[in-house]
């Protein structure tokens, strides 16, 4: 495993402040910005990405105009992820099986429906991702972006309500990415290509591609060791 990222060493702590329960219950308001960033000794912008990992997580909730909660049913969540690595690897699994189900057939539906005004987003996204990775900087909301915009594009209500599945199998990722180099060369290969079918509007192959780009991400983290292709 690779050191683990500052954010990711705030959110385990903040998870461990919660699981102690000497300072923090389950249904509890977190201290402001300020106050905790300045307990952890780390940014607010630190604290901010740290909250958002633990939000996507289901440890905590954030409600606009009042503030982050610790979810009032975090304690049947177990350790959910943050700590041993099977367990991880399991959740991961679990995670891109149900993307393979559905994102495929999500990106042709896009090629179809899409706006230029959307379509056009799409590159956007798919080229600040590609940038990140060349300049070796965090791409994680990024990516999330560039899958949401696909998402979105395909103008179904309840696609949209599978968000939260999408950017919680890339946080996952971030916790258990143990072969970031490959995985960065296969995003940047697999986005061209997924880019080129949705700018021509190759439903077909935009789905392959999105196929593709999942299987190389299962692959990479060896979570199919033991089973043939799904797709």
């Amino acid at each position: 495993m690779k050191k683990k990222s500052l954010t990711q060493q705030t959110a385990d702590t903040i998870y461990k402040m919660i699981t102690r329960g000497d300072e923090f219950q389950p249904g509890d308001q977190l201290p402001g910005e300020n106050i905790l960033s300045e307990k952890l000794g780390v940014s607010r912008a630190t604290l901010r990405e740290a909250i958002r990992i633990l939000v996507m997580q289901g440890v905590l909730e954030v409600y606009r105009g009042k503030g982050t909660y610790i979810a009032a049913d975090m304690k049947a969540f177990g350790d959910y992820g943050l700590g041993e690595i099977q367990r991880m690897k399991i959740n991961l699994k679990d995670l891109y099986e149900a993307r393979l189900l559905f994102e495929p057939e999500i990106a042709a539906i896009a090629c179809r429906r899409a706006t230029e005004e959307e379509l056009e987003h799409i590159i956007t996204c798919g080229e600040r991702v590609k940038a990140l990775i060349l300049q070796q900087q965090d791409r994680t909301e990024a990516d999330g972006e560039f899958h949401r915009a696909i998402v979105a594009a395909s103008h179904n209500d309840f696609m949209m309500r599978l968000i939260p599945v999408i950017n919680r199998a890339i946080e996952e990722v971030i916790l258990y990415n143990k072969e970031a180099r490959e995985l960065s060369e296969e995003t940047l290969r697999d986005h061209d290509q997924l880019m080129h079918f949705l700018k021509n509007r190759d439903a077909r192959g935009a789905k392959y591609a999105m196929a593709i780009h999942i299987h190389n991400v299962i692959a990479t983290l060896q979570l199919n060791e033991e089973e043939e292709p799904i797709f």
